[in-house]
Parts: C-alpha cells; structure tokens; sequence
C-alpha cells in the first residue's frame, strides 16, 4: 500500500466506526463512548500517515505529529502550514490535537450523557459530531497539501 493509500483508509475507517449507530440497550452508552474514542484513535493514526506522506521528500526519521507539529518539529512547508492551524482555536487541527490530548489522557476523550435532570451546555457539540467535522476538514486539507507536497 502506499502511504497516500494508508491515509485514505485511516480516514474511510475512522468515518465507518462513526456511522456506526450504538443501539439503545443498556450498553448504547458504552459502545458511543467506544466508536467515538476508536474514532479519534483512527484519526490520529491518519494524521501520522498524513504527515509521513507529506513530507516524504524530507525523509524525516520520526513521524509522531505530536513532535512534528510542535514548536521544535521540522521546518517543512506543509509542517509550518499545520502548525498555523493547530495554533487557531477555531480550527480542525486545533480541535482534533485538543480531543487527541484527552484520548491519551485518564479521562479519555468520550464523554458520558449528561442525565435529563442535569442542564445540558447549547453550544457543546457531541464528540462524534466534532470528529466528522474533524476529518471532512482534515480531507479537505489534505487535498491542498498534498498539492503543495507533489510539487517537490
């Protein structure tokens, strides 16, 4: 498989388990927690086969996106590019280095429903919701860079 090949199927796999609906039995809260965390753990797989893919032409020793899109990483275009967009709070990369944080994290990434006696916050959007929006934006950047990446 070649490594633009390995970062579509990473992509595909994480939007298959996230169209997966979690039943309504007692364990439905359970198996959302687990296809949205497995989710995430596919993406960030495809945010490391992304980068490996990226900057093949620099044929970088490590390719751990935590390492190559911190301030230290590699001055590759396509990296300063990423790092631009891991720094606005508004966008994907943000977002999804955010939720990749809590994966890893003790609390993990998932949340828990909040009960209907408890005061739900408007504007917090469920993971799953965040995570499709997560990898149709990291798609269609992608797109771009990989443009930019062929060039060299």
């Amino acid at each position: 498989m070649t490594p633009r090949g390995r970062t579509n199927q990473l992509l595909y796999q994480a939007e298959l388990l996230l169209a997966c609906a979690p039943g309504e039995d007692e364990h439905a809260a359970a198996r959302r927690m687990a296809v949205e965390e497995g989710a995430l753990a596919l993406a960030e797989l495809a945010l490391d086969a992304a980068l490996r893919e990226l900057t093949e032409h620099a044929a970088l020793a490590r390719h751990d996106w935590r390492e190559l899109l911190g301030e230290q990483g590699e001055d590759v275009a396509e990296l300063r590019r990423l790092r631009v967009l891991r720094d606005d709070p508004d966008s994907w990369l943000a977002t999804l280095c955010q939720r990749l944080h809590a994966l890893h994290d003790v609390e993990g990434a998932a949340r828990r429903e909040a009960s209907e006696s408890l005061i739900v916050a408007a504007d917090r959007m469920p993971l799953a919701e965040e995570l499709r929006w997560c990898l149709g934006a990291f798609k269609a950047e992608l797109a771009a860079l990989r443009e930019t990446s062929v060039e060299w």
